[in-house]
């Protein structure tokens, strides 16, 4: 046997490539969703800084500023009703507690859970 083996065959490309071009999808198809998440991170902290300050405190002079900054963000999902808005040990917090769902392949879905609590000093 004069010739010896050289690199991949296209059968091995195939295999080799599948596996990648599947979480590179699956990359595309997260990305939105979770710089969804980092605006509404970013509306909750920024909420929180701006209402430090205010006094008293209330859950609709909390809610009120966390609106604007949704709609100014374009933040869709969730909505300003969804976030939790309570009184604990610490003083006021923000709560974010949701799910989303994105389609991958046919009834293939991947499932991501954000949760990110804030807290008003």
């Amino acid at each position: 046997m004069k010739r010896r083996q050289r690199g991949v065959t296209m059968i091995g490309w195939i295999c080799l490539l599948t596996p990648v071009a599947i979480c590179l999808y699956a990359a595309i198809r997260v990305t939105p969703e979770y710089l969804n998440y980092y605006k509404v991170v970013q509306a909750m902290s920024e909420t929180a800084t701006q209402v430090k300050g205010d006094e008293p405190l209330s859950a609709a002079g909390i809610l009120n500023p966390l609106v604007r900054r949704f709609e100014v963000g374009y933040i869709d999902k969730p909505s300003p009703g969804d976030i939790r808005i309570a009184k604990g040990e610490k003083g006021w917090f923000m709560e974010a507690d949701y799910e989303a769902t994105v389609p991958l392949f046919g009834n293939l879905h991947l499932l991501m859970v954000f949760k990110k609590t804030v807290v008003i000093d």
